[in-house]
């Protein structure tokens, strides 16, 4: 596999290296944000659960500034789900007379 002229030939091996290190990456920061979900009793793991968890947990700290972009939840919702439309009602329908 080649990669850029300038930069020479990948070994065979790296592909797969980098994908089992990204994959176990993935697999640590999944299973702790999983947890901060769990802690707060929420049903699905959600964007604030993954910027709590980088912001909180020093392994991932080269992460705080693209997660410094995104809005931190309203801590007032329990279960860190967004509230439920309201329904809009409709008018009836007019009766046709004949």
């Amino acid at each position: 596999m080649q990669l850029d002229e300038d930069v020479g030939k990948v070994a065979q091996a790296t592909p797969i290296l980098i994908s089992k290190a990204l994959e176990l990456f993935m697999q640590s920061l999944i299973d702790q944000a999983c947890q901060e979900s769990r802690n707060r009793n929420a049903k699905r793991l959600s964007v604030a659960h993954l910027k709590k968890t980088i912001e909180s947990v020093d392994q991932f700290d080269f992460l705080k500034d693209i997660v410094s972009e995104i809005p931190d939840p309203l801590e007032s919702h329990p279960s860190d789900e967004p509230p439920k439309p309201v329904r809009a009602t409709r008018k009836p329908r007019a009766v046709k007379e004949e």
